[in-house]
């Protein structure tokens, strides 16, 4: 089902994120009571940063999200809000079942990630309604 496009005082927007990150060496760490903070931290950042979270899954060595963000957050900002706050609350409350997979000083994400954008409109639509714009 296709979300309605967003408003902030200068702009309407339709920005979709999916982003996918994982763990350090891609370690089974996100399981049990880490895996269930974790969901719960996603949704706890995207409230505080005003982005509407459309889907996620927290796998043992990656996670999914799906999520709307105002066009002044680029989707390498996105990213680093999301895996900085997860590193440091994960790794200050569960040290004992992160801790034996990192150092640590080191941190609990890799420095990759994967993201890829989607609206709910073609690459047709927008040629047409550019095109229909010249004529006026």
């Amino acid at each position: 089902m296709p979300t309605k496009p967003k408003a902030t005082r200068g702009a309407r927007y339709h920005i979709n994120y999916h982003l996918v990150w994982c763990p350090k060496f891609r370690r089974k760490v996100l399981v049990g009571k880490v895996a269930e903070r974790a969901k719960s931290l996603l949704q706890e950042i995207a409230h505080k940063w005003g982005f509407d979270l459309l889907a996620q899954e927290v796998m043992p060595d990656h996670i999914h999200l799906f999520l709307s963000a105002p066009p002044k957050y680029s989707p390498a900002e996105v990213a680093r809000l999301f895996k900085g706050a997860m590193s440091r609350i994960l790794r200050r409350e569960f040290p004992a079942e992160i801790g034996r997979f990192i150092r640590k000083e080191g941190t609990l994400w890799a420095p990759s990630y994967y993201v890829g954008t989607a609206g709910n409109v073609s690459a047709d639509v927008i040629k047409r309604y550019i095109l229909e714009c010249q004529r006026l």
